[in-house]
């Protein structure tokens, strides 16, 4: 019985609350730390505060001036580039003339993993959450256990997360996920992929095995991050199933999936990964074989320019910082620690750089005629592998943690190292550390794409 006033929620007041300021810096600061380095996430909040200080049409206005700022920006144009960079990247090619539009993939109905360490773990979780049925195999029961139970783990919390959803994890199933130890189950499979450690010998082993066991269709994919495609296709009498599927580590987060095909690998079988991408919910990229292929390749000359840095004055701390400030998500130092310092000295032992193997009076800092830092090598001497011992580049709560704290250890050593090596500390600002790490990424990169191994600049953007 009441007449109806003007119900314009603009024409109202804005209410104000007594906490308004304390409130608004206290967003802003969170909002500063998930979206480091980006302009649009900032703008929304000055946006909302101007909503909360002005009246309506002057806070519209200020809206649209953000929203201008944001739209002649570099960030929204690299955005935009890379939105159409990953929809560019299904449309693969390779130099012998096999692509995309004449390639059809052939139907994964069950799949199998072998290698249950972190690598395959993050591979049976990603295959389970996009519905295929599978086998994961371990060689021994006490590793078999080990890895059930990490597995297990993990489909919990992705369940946890997807409650409530649509979809439901059905991994307690054994018709949807199976443990093994037992290689001959593996005949029916139509897609193998070996997740064990970097080693060719024992990665051949396997692959002559499979290819003596599962069918003639079967498709034999290695999650190699370095080794030759080719040289493992060589323990098969079907080098054209023989195809790289390299996940990036974890492997059920992380969005890239690197399909690296060799001299013999079929236009089908790179059809069939792509299509296996693509039910992963995962971006497909495909490349060529060479040493590191492209994610690893790019990576080998930042990583080792941020060491560089080290050696001339910096701290990981300093490098870490500007990358991260600059974008990306995380910075060198800690990416090894999360990764393990022992990966990278694994792969340096095996090409010979460095190890017993090395000829006596090989200078430390010098290798091939290149500049070289054994820092890396040094650290691992001392069993310092990062997060896994809780110490690396960082020093960490415990084995396993995850948060990093400038070491006063690593600080002294690397004062000692320069003092034995005759190097003088100097100063280096953010400008010189940005420019080095990403220069030497984006160089490599060029290189790359003049040999031919990636089709074009998308595929390695």
């Amino acid at each position: 019985g009441q007449p109806l006033g003007p119900r314009r929620l603009s024409l109202k007041q804005v209410p104000r609350l007594p906490n308004m300021e304390a409130f608004l810096e206290e967003a802003l600061v969170k909002v500063k730390r998930q979206a480091r380095g980006c302009l649009a996430p900032e703008l929304c909040f000055q946006a909302v505060r101007a909503a909360t200080q002005s009246p309506f049409a002057a806070g519209v206005r200020r809206e649209r001036e953000l929203f201008q700022v944001l739209l002649s920006s570099g960030q929204a144009q690299a955005l935009q580039y890379a939105f159409f960079a990953e929809r560019a990247v299904r449309r693969w090619a390779t130099p012998g003339g096999a692509c995309w539009s004449s390639a059809a993939p052939q139907p994964v109905r069950r799949a199998a993993v072998i290698g249950l360490g972190t690598m395959g773990r993050g591979i049976v979780t990603s295959l389970v959450k996009a519905n295929i049925p599978l086998v994961a195999l371990e060689q021994d029961l006490e590793n078999l256990n080990k890895g059930r139970k990490a597995v297990m783990l993990l489909l919990e919390r992705e369940a946890m997360k997807m409650e409530g959803g649509a979809q439901t994890l059905d991994f307690h199933n054994p018709a949807h996920l199976q443990f093994t130890v037992d290689f001959d189950v593996l005949h029916d499979v139509d897609l193998v992929i070996e997740a064990v450690f970097e080693n060719m010998a024992l990665k051949k082993e396997i692959f002559h095995k499979l290819s003596k066991i599962c069918k003639p269709g079967a498709l034999l994919c290695t999650n190699t991050s370095a080794l030759n495609i080719d040289e493992i296709a060589s323990a098969t009498n079907r080098p054209q199933q023989v195809i790289g599927t390299h996940f990036f580590s974890p492997a059920h987060v992380m969005r890239l999936l690197e399909i690296i095909y060799g001299r013999h690998t079929s236009p089908t079988a790179i059809a069939t990964a792509m299509q296996l991408a693509k039910a992963l919910k995962k971006v497909g990229v495909v490349v060529g074989n060479c040493f590191g292929f492209v994610g690893n390749r790019m990576m080998f000359p930042y990583v080792q320019q941020a060491v560089f840095l080290l050696e001339e004055g910096s701290r990981p701390e300093t490098v870490d910082q500007v990358l991260e400030d600059f974008g990306f998500k995380i910075g060198p130092f800690r990416m090894s620690d999360l990764a393990g310092l022992d990966v990278g000295w694994r792969s340096r032992k095996d090409q010979g750089l460095t190890g017993p193997s090395l000829p006596a009076g090989t200078p430390a800092r010098q290798r091939h005629g290149q500049r070289y830092s054994p820092l890396p090598d040094l650290l691992c001497e001392q069993g310092r592998f990062g997060q896994k011992t809780a110490r690396g580049w960082y020093l960490y709560e415990r084995a396993g943690g995850r948060t990093a704290t400038p070491d006063p250890w690593l600080h002294n050593f690397l004062s000692q190292y320069r003092d034995a090596h005759g190097i003088q500390t100097r100063f280096i600002d953010q400008e010189e550390i940005l420019e080095r790490c990403l220069f030497s990424l984006i160089n490599e990169g060029f290189a790359i794409l003049a040999e031919g191994i990636a089709s074009g600049p998308e595929h390695l953007d």
